[in-house]
C-alpha cells in the first residue's frame, strides 16, 4: 500500500506465526535499509496510531506497526511484565526476518523499547524514546492520582484522553480533537479493542517498572550503547518530563527534545516537526 493513502480502515493486515503466536502487523514505506519498529502505548492496538504519522514516516521509511501478544488482532495470554513484551517484539522482528531495526516507543512501547535494546543490542541500532520513561529518577514528580484512576478504568471517554495527551489550552485541545478526530474517522468497523485483562497486565508491567531502584535502572541505561532520542512534552502528566532529563543523563549516547507546549501526545501535537526529527536522527 502507497504510504500516501495509508489509513487503518483500508490498510492490509498481515499475518505471521511464531513460536508464541500469530502476530498481526502492518508494513509500508519504501523497502530497504533498516526498517522502523513502532511499539505502541498502553490500551492501544495498531490501529490507534495517528494516520498521518505513519504516513510522514513511511514516506521515507520501510515501517512496521504490529500488536504484541493478546493485544487486539494477535491473540494470545495476556503479558504481564516488560520482559515479556519486549521478547514479543524480538520474536516478530526475528519471525520477519529482521537482522537489525531502529526502534519507536511511544508512552509504554518506550519502556518496552529501551528493555529491547539491553535484551539484543544485536538488534537494535537507533532507538527513538518518545513520551515515556526508564523508571522513578529521584525527585521526579508523582503521576496526577487523576492519571491512575482513569489508566485502571475499563474505558476512557474523549475528555479523559484529551487531559491525558494534551495540555488544557484551547490551541492544544484543537490539536487533540483533531487527532483523536482522524483516529475515530479511520477506526476500522469491528476492530479489536485492548481487554480489561491485557490492559491490567499492562499496568502491572508498568507499575513493577516505576517501583524499580533507581539505581539499578541508571546502571542498565549506562550500557545502551546505541545512539537514543529522547522526547516528550513538558506538560506530559502521564510521564514527567523530569523522568527524561533524568535518564539521559545516564545514556551514553542520547538527545533530548523537550516540546514546551506540549503533553504525552506531542508526537501528534507537533507532528511534522517531530518527524522531521526522527528522520533526521535515524539518517544521520
Amino acid at each position: 500500500m502507497s504510504s500516501s493513502t495509508y489509513a487503518p480502515s483500508t490498510a492490509q493486515t498481515q499475518y505471521i506465526e511464531t513460536k508464541s503466536a500469530r502476530f498481526a502487523y502492518r508494513r509500508l514505506g519504501p523497502v530497504g535499509g533498516v526498517p522502523l519498529l513502532l511499539l505502541h502505548r498502553f490500551r492501544a492496538t495498531l490501529d490507534w496510531w495517528d494516520p498521518r504519522f505513519i504516513q510522514a514516516l513511511a514516506a521515507e521509511r520501510d515501517v512496521i506497526l504490529f500488536d504484541n501478544i493478546g493485544i487486539g488482532y494477535t491473540k494470545g495470554e495476556p503479558l504481564r511484565t516488560v520482559d515479556a513484551f519486549a521478547d514479543g517484539a524480538v520474536e516478530i522482528a526475528e519471525a520477519l526476518g529482521l537482522s537489525q531495526v531502529d526502534l519507536l516507543g511511544w508512552s509504554f512501547g518506550g519502556v518496552v523499547a529501551q528493555k529491547v535494546a539491553l535484551k539484543r543490542p544485536d538488534l537494535v541500532r537507533k532507538l527513538v524514546v518518545a513520551g515515556s520513561g526508564s523508571g522513578t529518577a529521584p525527585g521526579m514528580p508523582a503521576m496526577p492520582e487523576r492519571v491512575a484512576t482513569i489508566m485502571a478504568k475499563p474505558g476512557s471517554g474523549l475528555e479523559d484522553l484529551l487531559y491525558l495527551f494534551y495540555p488544557e489550552t484551547d490551541e492544544a485541545r484543537a490539536k487533540g480533537l483533531d487527532h483523536f478526530g482522524r483516529i475515530d474517522a479511520e477506526m476500522p468497523e469491528g476492530a479489536p479493542q485492548v481487554t480489561q485483562e491485557a490492559a491490567m497486565g499492562q499496568l502491572e508491567a508498568i507499575t513493577a517498572t516505576l517501583a524499580a531502584p533507581w539505581d539499578d535502572v541508571a546502571r542498565d541505561l549506562a550500557t545502551i550503547t546505541a545512539p537514543v532520542l529522547y522526547a516528550g512534552g513538558a506538560h506530559d502528566v502521564m510521564i514527567n518530563a523530569f523522568g527524561s532529563y533524568a535518564a539521559v543523563q545516564e545514556l551514553p549516547n542520547a538527545k533530548l527534545v523537550l516540546y514546551s507546549d506540549a503533553g504525552h501526545a506531542f508526537l501528534f501535537q507537533h507532528l511534522d516537526k517531530f518527524v522531521r526529527e526522527v528522520l533526521v536522527f535515524l539518517t544521520d
